[in-house]
């Protein structure tokens, strides 16, 4: 064999052995990055989902999406609810209350109350389970509330006057510029009474509660962990940790499986919202709420507090 066909054959052995160390070197390379993209939770195993609700509840598609999710999602064994919130939108707590029912309906759910989980946040917690709070949780305040407010004095006294030509007679109430007739008056009632026979009725089949005890309970006060427990609204007084307890016991999720934070959209959002912090998040979001409730009902616990 000539010198020209050894170097031939040396140089193909030579191009197998590197194609095939390229190939190892690839897959040690995919497999590291799959082991480190399950240590930080972007590749999930077994896990219990945890979904955090602060501040003013309205309404947030990418999060119930999120939510709506878990259902679907094998590696998700269970779902806590943790709620510190005293409310918000009627239809915001109503959107995220389905796409907790619809994961309930898969997999255990739990709720535990923090500080407050009133009226939508109360609304929020009715498809667990098992609900539990602290004694000085303050729940409940099942209702609803429709505010407007009334300017027509202080613009006669600036000598300001407003008209408006409506469609029909009900278009402009209520009005900031204009008491409230009293067929406008009845027809708002109407809307906030429907509102809360919606609330009435998740109550009631979320606690297997009768419709007629829960409206009993819901003339919109707010009870204490203590007395809400007493009245059947919670189930147990206790956190987390007893919620886990709970579940591994009656629902066989074991206590040892890691916690996982529900988070809503893609990884730029999740690190942008991370680096923003809890405290902003929740500014942000009671301003932008507060700024888009034109016609909009509240389920919200909000305490007058007058001074002579």
């Amino acid at each position: 064999m000539s010198l020209e066909s050894d170097l031939l054959l040396d140089r193909r052995r030579l191009k197998r052995r590197l194609l095939f160390w390229r190939g190892a070197t690839v897959l040690a390379v995919l497999v590291c990055a799959l082991v480190a993209l399950g240590k930080t939770g972007l590749i999930a195993g077994s896990h219990v989902a945890r979904l955090e609700v602060t501040g003013t509840i309205g309404e947030d598609h990418k999060l119930n999406e999120a939510v709506e999710a878990l259902a679907k999602d094998d590696s998700v064994k269970a779902l806590i609810v943790s709620v510190n919130s005293p409310g918000g939108s009627v239809s915001g707590g109503e959107s995220l209350h389905g796409a907790i029912a619809k994961v309930a309906a898969a997999k255990p759910v739990v709720t535990v109350m923090g500080g407050m989980a009133a009226s939508a946040g109360y609304m929020i917690a009715v498809p667990a389970a098992r609900i539990f709070a602290r004694e000085s949780t303050l729940t409940g305040s099942i209702g609803v509330l429709l505010e407007t407010g009334e300017l027509s004095g202080l613009l006669g006294k600036l000598g300001v006057s407003a008209d408006a030509i409506t469609s029909g007679p009900l278009k402009d109430q209520p009005s900031f510029t204009k008491p409230m007739s009293a067929e406008g008056r009845a027809v708002l009632h109407g809307l906030v009474m429907d509102m809360y026979d919606q609330f009435v009725e998740m109550v009631a089949a979320g606690r297997h509660m009768d419709p007629a005890r829960v409206r009993e309970l819901a003339d919109g006060r707010a009870y204490t962990g203590r007395q809400a427990l007493k009245l059947g609204l919670i189930d147990a007084i206790g956190g987390e940790t007893d919620a886990r307890a709970w579940l591994a016991a009656e629902k066989q999720v074991p206590a040892s499986l890691p916690v996982e934070d529900v988070k809503p959209g893609g990884l730029a959002g999740r690190t942008l919202g991370a680096s923003l912090g809890p405290m902003f998040q929740d500014l942000l979001k009671t301003v932008l709420f507060q700024g888009v409730r034109l016609d909009g009902g509240l389920a919200v616990w909000q305490p007058v507090v007058s001074g002579q």
